[in-house]
């Protein structure tokens, strides 16, 4: 399947799920396919973003000498974010890149770190990859390739990314969930985590 007619497959079931975007930005990283990131406002003060273009082509091991441009995981990153934070655009296309970049195989369970704060005044610095399935279905391809999957993201503090790299993405979870945490909340203070 050509790579526009899986981006085009892409964003029909990005809309069919959240109704069409209110706005687009995209970014061109040197030596990359252009990324766009689409804003779905939502009737409940949410905003979804989420990314299209880095499935165009299946990640690929960063160690394997020529990539198979069929058979391999592809993906779109997904962020809910009560209120919406605009300034998380670029951020999200640069990550929706860094398989292409960087040779980044994104997963669920792996963090995501950008090293600054997502937007400005926020607590986070990075993601947490959580489990497909749940917002967006998998998108399925023409056989050998694999489906798309559209991960969330989960906004983490710095001690949060921390205590996962120790304790791991599961743990850091069941922690949110017994406290409550709401991680559509932009402005959330970290959990705690002793």
């Amino acid at each position: 399947m050509p790579q526009d007619e899986v981006l085009a497959a892409v964003e029909a079931r990005l809309i069919s799920t959240f109704g069409e975007p209110d706005s687009r930005a995209a970014v061109t990283f040197l030596g990359a396919d252009r990324i766009e990131v689409l804003r779905f406002p939502t009737a409940d003060g949410l905003v979804r973003y989420a990314t299209l273009g880095m499935s165009a082509a299946p990640m690929a091991d960063p160690t394997v000498v020529v990539a198979d441009p069929l058979r391999g995981p592809r993906a779109e990153l997904v962020l809910t974010v009560r209120g919406g934070r605009d300034e998380v655009l670029r951020p999200l296309a640069t990550l929706g890149a860094s398989p292409q970049v960087e040779g980044l195989v994104v997963a669920p369970g792996a963090s995501l770190d950008l090293g600054g704060p997502l937007w400005t005044g926020a607590p986070f610095t990075g993601f947490l990859v959580a489990e497909p399935g749940g917002l967006v279905p998998d998108l399925e391809l023409p056989e050998p390739a694999e489906p798309v999957r559209f991960l969330p993201l989960l906004p983490m503090t710095p001690n949060e990314a921390a205590h996962k790299r120790v304790h791991g993405a599961a743990e850091l979870q069941e922690r949110w969930l017994r406290h409550g945490t709401d991680l559509r909340d932009p402005e959330r203070r970290g959990v705690p985590l002793d």
